[in-house]
């Protein structure tokens, strides 16, 4: 039992050659030795650490790791130290230390690391002490609001050149110290060898493409007004939506209409007997016994006329010449194409 009265179970299972975490650990155990085995971390072994959950401190120095997944830890609220040194991790996803709202400590010393994103780093809110000593890494943009009290960096290829300048600035403005500040130097460029990544000389120019790092109140600052900005951009972007879907629904009736007018026009230049039709007047040759009603009309109109009183006798003889020369005269004829012209001619 310790001073602050939590008990604390501590198991030691280095060089037992395990390859996975054994399952039936001691469900309160707080402090995990795992160091000096073949323990690759896969998805099995994640799921068997989530039952740990009181665990403080969690060793797997010296193991078979080779990539840190997604919410590995992710049920490790609890825990305070993780060391996984002197494996072979080259890649860690960005969700890799989510949940581990309480660690302090973390070892990633000796593995083959080339690059890390600093967004990696953002779940650890209370971390104190980072060891990225023997790796690959030549850059290392500092996270922002990153509050370390000791960083450990030799043993890294450092290209010192103006895109380590940032770097520079936080472990010079920072309360931060660098533990053995005079081993961590540049690798290149060659001028610049064997000079601290602390104070190696920049010129002007990487001054001027770098600015001096932001404080937490400008920083917060900076992120309000981010937000604002991406919220009217979002009403924006809707609103533009909205317009151009009354646009297209407006485009596609013009569209509509143009090409429906195109087919009628088509359809009246290419097929003129339709336009023909539908102009014309509409005939048809009469039927035998139309034609002898229609002569038996005549004939009775005759009669009837010839029953008018005398003084109507100059306006009969008038109307009876007119139908006469409305016969026999061609000239005063319209063409039409219903006649037959051999009957016509046989009649005559």
């Amino acid at each position: 039992e310790s001073q602050s009265s939590k008990i604390e179970v501590k198991c030691n299972f280095t060089e037992k050659n395990y390859s996975l975490i054994p399952t039936d650990i001691n469900k309160n155990v707080t402090i995990l030795d795992l160091s000096y085995n073949q323990i690759t971390l896969n998805i099995i072994d994640t799921r068997v650490l989530q039952t740990y959950f009181l665990l403080t401190e969690l060793y797997l120095t010296e193991n078979n790791v080779t990539m840190l997944y997604n919410n590995g830890f992710g049920n490790l609220s609890n825990l305070e130290i993780l060391n996984i040194c002197r494996n072979s991790i080259h890649v860690i996803e960005q969700g890799a230390f989510t949940g581990l709202n309480k660690l302090k400590q973390l070892y990633l010393c000796q593995n083959k690391i080339f690059q890390l994103n600093p967004d990696v780093f953002v779940p650890l809110k209370n971390l104190i002490l980072l060891n990225l000593q023997g790796n690959f890494i030549s850059y290392f943009d500092v996270p922002q609001l990153f509050h370390l009290e000791l960083i450990i960096l030799y043993g890294n290829p450092w290209n010192c050149s103006c895109s380590l300048l940032n770097l520079q600035n936080w472990l010079n403005t920072s309360n931060v110290t660098l533990e053995n500040e005079n081993i961590t130097t540049c690798a290149y460029p060659d001028i610049l060898k064997f000079y601290s990544i602390k104070t190696v000389p920049y010129n002007a120019e990487c001054y001027l493409k770098f600015p001096p790092p932001i404080n937490e109140d400008l920083y917060n600052h900076l992120q309000s007004i981010s937000n604002s900005t991406f919220n009217s951009s979002l009403n924006n972007l809707k609103n533009s939506e909205h317009k151009l879907g009354k646009s297209w629904a407006f485009l596609v009736g013009v569209v509509i209409t143009v090409l429906m007018t195109s087919f009628l026009i088509f359809a009246a230049i290419k097929c003129p007997v339709w336009y023909n039709f539908l102009l014309s007047y509409n005939h048809h040759r009469l039927e035998e016994h139309e034609a002898e009603t229609y002569e038996d009309g005549f004939t009775g109109n005759s009669s009837s006329l010839s029953q008018v009183p005398d003084k109507n006798s100059e306006e009969t003889i008038v109307i009876f010449e007119k139908l006469h020369s409305f016969v026999v005269d061609d000239d005063g004829f319209i063409e039409d194409k219903y006649i037959d012209t051999h009957e016509l001619h046989e009649e005559n």
